[in-house]
């Protein structure tokens, strides 16, 4: 898998760490437990709740180009916003506590 587009700096800049970042990568994106399209779809949702645009436009063209359909990266996505909107209900009852 190649890595993605934003390194190619860190590797002019910096090869020792780029390729400390290769191997984090590799260990996280290889071969594993996971297949390769799970990888994907967490990265996504992962990018899309931090705002991260080009990575969710760079990893969705990766899935589509596997043949993962729309549906399937919308309910990624939506997951992400879930998870990620949670934190704010769960804060909610702070506004109205009793102990003011």
């Amino acid at each position: 898998m190649p890595l993605p587009p934003f390194l190619a700096s860190v590797e002019k800049n910096d090869p020792d760490f780029a390729k400390a970042i290769e191997g984090v990568f590799s260990s996280a994106m290889g071969p594993g437990a996971l297949d390769q399209k799970t990888k994907l779809l967490i990265a996504l949702a992962l990018d899309a709740a931090h705002g991260a645009y080009q990575g969710v436009m760079n990893i969705s063209k990766q899935l589509k180009n596997m043949g993962v359909k729309d549906e399937e990266i919308a309910e990624a996505i939506r997951i992400a916003y879930f998870a990620f909107g949670n934190s704010i209900l769960a804060s909610y009852s702070a506004a109205f506590s009793e102990n003011k």
